[in-house]
């Protein structure tokens, strides 16, 4: 048996559900299709859970950082109790996701979802026909050319750990490895960051990250620079990773491998040759629509689509809602750049919005750098925060912010006021004449430009 759509999506996250309800709300028929619990990766096994637990150890962290300023004893983080707190956010959303879903009249669909034609997709022993198809499936962490790779644990089953092993080994040097170093480290981890390249968190200004990986090493983190991972080896009881420096070769001893480098979108399952929707390793191969340039009835969006955004929530929302646009009136927006900040949620954060110091000066502007350590400042010191660095750009022939880089436990916050500020050309003078509530981080701006 057959049942036609006007719109078929793969995957329940941001980049499907906007798109999905918007062409429900104008009386299209829907599905919805996922092999996992409903919800997506950010509000499942991303973002959200993570955001819990950083919850938790900042105010572990802040405890700590006042003691003997009024505050007296010790503390420690119960993993397990933890556990359970986030899973009170967790454990109920996919039940409550897929309600929603079917309350807007759209028709959910569990399983492995791949093509059998342009037009036509099948899920378990059901074939779905389309006239469109949205795929918002995300991305995967990408695989590793490295021996003994099948026993690395994934951030997903991270989130998951019942109990927190002892010893811990990160492999990559990106978000995922610096976020949750830091809140295992917290907790009580012994843990080790190993990460091939000269500089990790590469998207971020790299004064701020110097500063910020020299601090994680003072609360007990070990990170390995140009030191690549060989292999891995189970033992009896742990497992021995073997790197490399150079000619210098390096052996860990952990209970816990954890994959923290790249990602990849999930396109290798969905038989996406039998569509015709042409692939790269970025992802669908999409035109400014967000169309796929080989089968005019399939559309990407978020992790999976070879598009500009940054692999970030809130970007696969503005393209959940630019498909919908397209879909329902026919291919009218295009997709432009945005000003998007990014947060790394390790403590401190590092926060990033706009332009670089390299960029702008690639670019041949005439600006000027306020790089300003901030530690001293009241905002700071009262929470006797050891690290609180800014570097704002002003592009100083129209007074314009340019680019601003944070680090600081209110970086992801303050960064929302730059990007404001970015997006809508404000100048300095006019940032400067906004009055802010006071004593908080935004009313520090003034001092900053």
């Amino acid at each position: 048996m057959m049942k036609e759509y006007n719109l078929v999506v793969i995957g329940s996250g941001t980049a499907g559900s906007i798109a999905a309800a918007k062409c429900k709300k104008s009386g299209w028929s829907v599905a919805m299709i996922d092999e996992r619990p409903f919800g997506g990766t950010c509000a499942l096994r991303g973002c959200d859970p993570k955001k819990v637990l950083v919850g938790i150890t900042e105010y572990m962290d802040g405890v700590e950082r006042l003691k003997g300023s009024g505050i007296n004893g010790d503390i420690h983080i119960n993993w397990n109790n933890l556990m359970n707190y986030k899973k009170t956010f967790t454990d109920d959303f996919p039940e409550m996701k897929e309600k929603g879903l079917k309350k807007q009249g759209i028709d959910t669909y569990h399983g492995h979802a791949a093509f059998i034609d342009e037009n036509k997709i099948k899920v378990n022993e059901e074939t779905l026909k389309g006239n469109y198809f949205l795929i918002a499936a995300g991305a995967s962490p990408a695989k590793l050319p490295i021996e003994g790779s099948e026993h690395f644990t994934f951030s997903d089953d991270f989130l998951e750990l019942e109990e927190l092993p002892k010893d811990i080994v990160f492999v990559g040097g990106g978000y995922i490895s610096f976020e949750f170093a830091h809140i295992a480290t917290r907790a009580g981890a012994n843990v080790h960051i190993i990460h091939r390249g000269e500089r990790p968190l590469e998207d971020f200004d790299k004064d701020l990250v110097d500063q910020l990986v020299n601090y994680s090493k003072d609360i007990g983190i070990q990170i390995h620079l140009s030191t690549e991972v060989k292999k891995v080896e189970k033992m009896s009881n742990h497992f021995i990773v073997t790197g490399s420096n150079g000619s210098d070769k390096k052996e860990f001893s952990a209970d816990l491998v954890v994959h923290g480098a790249s990602r990849a979108p999930n396109t290798d399952s969905l038989n996406l040759k039998s569509a015709n929707v042409n692939v790269s390793k970025k992802g669908i191969e999409v035109n400014d629509y967000l169309q796929s340039t080989s089968n005019s009835r399939v559309y990407a969006a978020g992790d999976v689509s070879d598009s500009p955004g940054m692999p970030l929530t809130p970007v696969a929302g503005m393209e959940s809602h630019l498909v919908a646009s397209n879909l329902l009136n026919g291919n009218n927006r295009t997709y432009t750049e945005q000003i998007i900040p990014s947060s790394v949620f390790t403590l401190p954060k590092l926060a990033t919005v706009g332009m670089s110091e390299e960029d702008a000066a690639e670019k041949g502007l005439d600006f000027k750098v306020n790089a300003i350590d901030t530690t001293k400042w009241f905002t700071y010191k009262r929470t006797n925060q050891a690290v609180a660095f800014v570097k704002i750009l002003i592009d100083e022939e129209n007074d314009q912010i340019i680019g601003a880089h944070l680090l600081s436990h209110e970086a992801d916050e303050l960064i929302n006021i730059f990007a404001t500020a970015i997006q809508f050309e404000l100048s300095t003078k006019d940032l400067k004449k906004m009055m802010f509530a006071y004593p908080t981080a935004a009313s520090d701006i003034g001092y900053m430009l």
